[in-house]
């Protein structure tokens, strides 16, 4: 096994759950652990050290590689180290069946984070190490909820040239994502006993007409739009809907959760304005509320930038490519990082069971990188 594999391993050893998705208290949660290690690991290697607080007792872990000159440019590698919770403690337990390595955050994103910091450990090392450009590794916090980890390192006083944010992309390079809008509609009606239903008004009946115009006429309209051309379209979805409360009782209320995938260039504020219109059109009354406070915003960086050419180009890859889940890499770009998604994996396996990363792609995913650093002055 490799010693990024071996890496990988023991990363996936060290539980590192987000918060909010367990119990106060559970001893599976939060990033430290992981951050601890990474951070030792990245000190035998020679380079800088530093915690930056995000939130209560989680910290994003930096780790640096200067150069021996004067900086003339800053790259920024990016993972995230929070998963999402496991359904067996035996996730927690790394195994490899041919080409596969088994285990919670296999691809999302431990493996680029085992990458990353592999690529990074070899150029401290070697003799191609650059001479100007600083290599900044940043362990984030809280990708899988809130962004906390993220949002912290924008609103810092780092700067870079470029970020390459780690994500499962089966190691293409990714200049375009799309972002996400989470709202929240409420119908209202009036109760009456199941035995007389034309004394009340059914809230539940009023929703359906809701999600069914929602889910055909304007999920068309969107799919009718001029398609992006790495993204598609714009997308919605209702993803959960409650009402009521017991079968002999004419429901006075109901509420749906509704994801919009947004694009380049649509902002909370116009897509808000245009469902609300389309509703009124429709002539379908509800209260409509937003369902995140922190945007989660869509990112197109342009690939003829000098850094996203050189990295494309020794990649061997001809065109970027988009992806259709967003990641902190808008959050990186919006405060002033030009950035690009990256890493090995594949994102259908993330969130599984049974998540897993190829080997193969793993140690792709650290040559290419060992590749592309090289090539900085």
């Amino acid at each position: 096994m490799s010693d990024t594999a071996t890496l990988l391993c023991e990363l996936i050893a060290l539980p590192s759950v987000n918060p909010a998705f367990l119990p106060p208290g559970d001893a599976r949660a939060g990033e430290q652990r992981v951050a601890d290690f990474v951070a030792v690991t990245a000190a035998r290697a020679g380079l800088e050290i530093e915690f930056q607080k995000t939130l209560p007792d989680r910290v994003n872990l930096i780790a640096r590689l200067r150069p021996k000159g004067r900086i003339t440019r800053t790259i920024l590698l990016a993972p995230h180290l929070d998963t999402v919770p496991v359904a067996s403690e035996k996730q927690f337990v790394p195994r490899t069946d041919g080409d596969r390595l088994y285990g919670r955050g296999a691809c999302d994103t431990k493996g680029s984070v085992a990458a990353m910091l592999s690529a990074l450990c070899k150029l401290a090392k070697s003799k191609h190490r650059p001479r100007e450009t600083e290599i900044i590794f940043a362990g984030l916090v809280d990708e899988e909820s809130a962004q906390a980890g993220s949002r912290a390192l924008a609103k810092s006083k780092l700067k870079a040239d470029l970020a390459i944010v780690g994500e499962p992309t089966n190691c293409q390079i990714v200049t375009a994502h799309k972002g996400n809008i989470w709202f929240q509609l409420e119908t209202r009606g009036k109760a009456a006993h199941g035995s007389r239903p034309e004394l009340g008004r059914n809230a539940v009946h009023s929703m359906a007409r809701v999600v069914d115009a929602l889910e055909t006429d304007y999920a068309a309209m969107l799919h009718q739009r001029r398609r992006h051309p790495l993204l598609g379209h714009a997308t919605v979805n209702v993803g959960t809907i409650r009402g009521g409360t017991q079968p002999n009782i004419v429901p006075d209320a109901c509420v749906i959760t509704v994801d919009r995938r947004t694009l380049p260039g649509e902002t909370e504020a116009g897509v808000k304005r245009e469902i609300k219109t389309f509703l009124a059109r429709k002539k379908r009354e509800v209260t409509f509320s937003l369902a995140r406070t922190e945007p989660c915003l869509p990112m197109e960086t342009g690939a003829k930038l000098p850094l996203v050419r050189q990295f494309l180009q020794s990649a061997g890859q001809r065109k970027p490519v988009g992806v259709h889940f967003f990641c902190d890499a808008a959050v990186l770009a919006e405060g002033g990082i030009p950035s690009v998604v990256f890493g090995p994996g594949d994102i259908a396996q993330a969130h599984t069971v049974d998540e897993w990363i190829s080997l193969r792609s793993l140690e792709r995913a650290t040559d290419m990188l060992v590749r592309f650093l090289s090539l900085q002055p």
